[in-house]
């Protein structure tokens, strides 16, 4: 049994410039990033799993209009908000995902029942949310995940064939995807991601999030990853599996697998992006390369870090 509990999340990896952002602005996105890494860190310090905190501190970015999942869902080409998650016990390898359902407040909690109570470790669309509805889940309006700034995002690109990731330059932009990796105090390690994907996008398209293995994976004899970017490119290089894998079959680090993936495997084929990662021994590590990541983290015995931009 490890002693050592930690806790880091993410709120979206991008093009996040220092003075690009008003002050204000600056401190909603740190409050919120803090609110959520406490929910988190709160379950574990009391004895709870891996599991427990991921799925809290993720609902809690939901919650937020802040970021790209959830209730800041961005809108589709027809003006929805489709939303993807996923969620894995490092202990059980036991997974649950959900892609393509609307009006559910906080898909992370569906990924969630598909691990624990189906057959099952994706679901997608329409069976999603038939699924939900077995599972009782109440539909929101569209009036719950509208936000003006998600709104003009889409009003933009609208009626074209452009797609955006949450990764613009403009003032008071807002980024990306929501993830949460902890280590509970028996060594277990667990990893919960989700998002509202693209801007404009169409066909269905499905990114890495709800993917296991690409944008969201744990084991504990390995690695907890979230991550979050250019969806496709992680897709191509499986980049959550790739940590574990360094880790399990070269015996990096944590730190250093993380490293190579993010600044030579993933760059190398032009994604860009950064993950959270989190080791049995409650190591963590932050990547990305970009010019900055929400991101947040705590152990037990050290002060919380909540950081935006690469310094």
């Amino acid at each position: 049994m490890s002693s050592n509990y930690s806790i880091a999340i993410h709120g979206g990896a991008g093009t996040l410039v220092k003075g690009m952002m008003t002050a204000k602005k600056e401190a909603a996105y740190k409050i919120a990033l803090s609110d959520a890494l406490e929910t988190g860190h709160n379950l574990l310090r009391s004895g709870k799993t891996a599991i427990q905190a991921v799925t809290e501190a993720v609902k809690a970015l939901e919650d937020s209009p802040l970021f790209n999942a959830g209730k800041g869902s961005v809108f589709t080409s027809e003006g929805k908000h489709e939303m993807d998650a996923s969620i894995m016990d490092g202990k059980t390898l036991n997974a649950g995902a959900v892609s393509l359902v609307t009006g559910i407040k906080n898909p992370i909690a569906l990924a969630k029942d598909v691990m624990e109570h189906s057959e099952h470790v994706f679901l997608a669309g329409n069976g999603a949310m038939q699924f939900a509805e077995k599972m009782g889940y109440p539909l929101e309006q569209a009036a719950y995940f509208y936000d003006a700034l998600r709104y003009q995002q889409w009003q933009e690109i609208k009626d074209s064939d452009h797609f955006q990731l949450d990764h613009s330059a403009k003032k008071d932009a807002k980024f990306g995807t929501v993830g949460a990796v902890a280590c509970d105090i028996s060594g277990n390690v667990a990893a919960a991601t989700s998002t509202g994907g693209m801007t404009n996008k169409r066909y269905g398209r499905i990114g890495d999030s709800p993917l296991i293995g690409v944008g969201n994976y744990a084991n504990n004899k390995t690695c907890a990853v979230s991550c979050t970017g250019s969806g496709e490119f992680f897709i191509r290089g499986v980049v959550a599996y790739d940590v574990s894998c360094l880790i399990e079959f070269k015996g990096l680090s944590l730190q250093n697998a993380c490293n190579e993936v993010i600044h030579n495997r993933l760059a190398d084929i032009g994604g860009d992006g950064g993950l959270i990662a989190v080791d049995s021994k409650g190591n963590i590590a932050l990547p990305f390369n970009t010019e900055g990541m929400y991101r947040a983290s705590k152990t037990n015995n050290e002060e919380a870090t909540i950081l935006i931009y690469d310094s």
